[in-house]
């Protein structure tokens, strides 16, 4: 059988999410994986990224990472989202990538996609679960087949146990408060497995 192929696509406006990505993306290749790290498109005007040293910092840092598109998708066996929380929900740059699939979706490009997803918020009970949540109701109508890590190892709970995708709450300077890594990881390599039974069975 083929390695699966995964797509890590995040949002990352102050590096956590970016992080969070590069986490998953170890993981899903040490699981033996062919991994694809991807971002979403910039929707913020230009002028507002450079007026803000933590934005435009993480702009520089992410500035080689390729944009996602649709190609991305339909090449993936799986994809692992990754996106801040943005009033309980996930941010706007990660709801118009994911808008603007009607293409592929229309076609069944998205049916048996292998999917999961992490977040963060600035408070505990900020949106975090809420955020995860909505992304995975774009997801049922894709047809896509939702992994959560739900209590399936210990580090879960170290993370804060959420059992949607691992989240991560983010202090005033930028810092992550818990230690998400091992749970983040543990996410990625149980997406691959998944997806590796489905792509055994579809096979």
């Amino acid at each position: 059988m083929s390695k699966v192929k995964l797509a890590v696509i995040f949002y990352s406006m102050g590096g956590t999410n970016y992080q969070l990505a590069k986490w998953a993306e170890a993981s899903a290749k040490e699981a033996g994986a062919d991994v694809k790290i991807l971002k979403v498109q910039e929707l913020a005007p230009q002028s507002v990224v450079e007026n803000n040293d933590v934005w435009k910092a993480t702009a520089d840092a992410t500035k080689d990472i390729p944009v996602a598109t649709s190609d991305d998708i339909e090449w993936a066996d799986a994809i692992i989202f990754s996106t801040p929380t943005r009033f309980g929900n996930m941010a706007s740059q990660m709801k118009q990538f994911i808008d603007t699939q009607g293409g592929i979706w229309a076609k069944g490009k998205t049916i048996n996609k292998v999917v999961s997803a992490m977040s963060s918020a600035q408070n505990p009970h900020g949106g975090q679960e809420a955020t995860i949540l909505s992304l995975y109701t774009s997801m049922m109508h894709w047809g896509a087949i939702i992994v959560p890590p739900g209590y399936s190892d210990p580090v879960v709970f170290g993370a804060g146990g959420n059992p949607y995708g691992t989240s991560v709450t983010v202090g005033s300077s930028g810092e992550m408060i818990e230690d998400v890594e091992a749970a983040v990881k543990h996410q990625a390599k149980r997406t691959v497995t998944v997806a590796e039974w489905v792509k055994k069975g579809i096979q």
